[in-house]
């Protein structure tokens, strides 16, 4: 026979229960006490009686006794016997603990499996949830930036989607030689320098309609001579072009003294003073000063 642990609880409910039984055994045994007390009393007080009436006889008191005998008492005491008492600890034994402990067992590890599942599951969903909060947020980025787009989509915008970039690179004015036209137009753009100038005013300058200047600006765009910066004015969006590579002017070379230097054969970057160099050349100096004097004036 394999020994049966009992819990702590299941101890100290069957020692309450003893107790219990004993104070009820007790009360029992007082109540036994006092009604055999009363019994003597009363048998006593019979033969009291009995002695003082003659005419009844005393056949008829044992009769009497015996109706109220304790015979029939301790048929109540069985009924109240302590005996159905352990019947009911009985029920309450730590029998049937061990037997819930065991189907408790396998569900503990149920648990755990499921609770292993159901976390899996919750990290599925805070992820697909996160996927989804930022797919919604690159989606409402996506239609902020086309609204955005479409409200500052321009004239060009539509030129350039039109033509191809060949198409740009090789458009012509009729009537018009465009390297002239070219040169013209980085010559105005590079007066205006860093600060560039509206383009709409450029064309009203070389008197051309929006959709041959637009043109136009693409093609120089394209050949890397100027830069076009979208901005909004007067409500309107439009383009700001820069310049990038100036054009050369020959009135930039006019009194250099290298062109006339008597020793600009022997001049080298590399010479040391007093050899000649342009970097430590007197005469470039003044030239540069004296230019420089008058673009100032």
């Amino acid at each position: 026979m394999v020994k049966k642990e009992i819990d702590a609880e299941t101890a100290s409910q069957i020692k309450k229960e003893l107790a219990e039984l004993r104070t009820q055994l007790e009360i029992q045994k007082k109540t036994k006490k006092k009604q055999a007390k009363s019994k003597q009393a009363k048998s006593k007080q019979a033969k009291s009686k009995q002695a003082k009436s003659k005419q009844v006889t005393p056949k008829k008191k044992p009769a009497k006794s015996k109706q109220v005998t304790p015979k029939k008492k301790p048929a109540k005491s069985k009924q109240v016997t302590p005996k159905k008492k352990p019947a009911k600890s009985k029920q309450v034994t730590p029998k049937k603990k061990p037997a819930k402990s065991k189907q408790v067992k396998p569900k503990k590890k149920l648990t755990k499996a499921q609770l292993e599942k159901a976390k899996k599951i919750a990290k599925a969903e805070r992820e697909k949830a996160k996927k989804e909060a930022q797919a919604e947020k690159e989606k409402a980025e996506a239609e902020a930036k086309a609204k955005k787009e479409a409200a500052e989509r321009t004239h060009e915008d539509d030129l350039e989607e039109q033509f191809s970039d060949e198409q740009i690179r090789n458009f012509q004015i009729e009537k018009m030689d465009m390297d002239k036209l070219t040169n013209k137009v980085c010559e105005i753009i590079a007066d205006y320098e860093d600060n560039g100038m509206l383009q709409s005013d450029l064309w009203k300058k070389l008197k051309l309609n929006s959709r041959d200047g637009s043109r136009l600006a693409l093609r120089l765009e394209r050949r890397g001579l100027i830069t076009r910066e979208k901005i909004l004015k007067k409500g309107r969006w439009t383009y700001k072009l820069i310049i990038e590579q100036a054009p050369i002017k020959l009135e930039s070379l006019i009194d250099s003294p290298c062109l006339t230097c008597p020793v600009e054969q022997k001049c080298d970057f590399e010479n040391a003073y007093p050899e000649p160099s342009p970097l430590h050349c007197q005469l470039i100096e003044d030239w540069v000063a004296v230019d420089f004097s008058k673009k100032k004036k």
